[in-house]
C-alpha cells in the first residue's frame, strides 16, 4: 500500500513505548499495534486526533503517501 505509517517514528521520537500511548489514548495495545505496523485499513479521525495530542504532533508527521510502493493485492 501507497500509505505509509510513521508511528513507530514518532513514538522514538518522543520516547514513548506503545503502552503508554495506548495509556493516553485509551486505545488497546492490540490496535495501535495493527496501526503501527501498516495493516490496519482504517483510522477514525477521532482516534487520529488522540494520537496527534498525545504526541504533540500533526496528522502528515503520522501518515505519509509513497506512490513507489507496490499496491497491496
Amino acid at each position: 500500500m501507497a500509505i505509509v505509517i510513521r508511528l513507530d517514528e514518532k513514538l522514538h521520537e518522543r520516547r514513548m513505548t506503545l503502552t503508554e500511548l495506548s495509556e493516553r489514548v485509551d486505545i488497546t495495545l492490540a490496535n495501535l499495534s495493527i496501526l503501527k505496523t501498516g495493516k490496519a485499513k482504517a483510522i477514525r479521525f477521532s482516534t487520529l486526533e488522540a494520537i496527534c495530542a498525545a504526541l504533540e504532533c500533526q496528522p502528515g508527521e503520522l501518515i505519509a503517501y509513497d506512490p513507489t510502493r507496490p499496491p497491496e493485492e
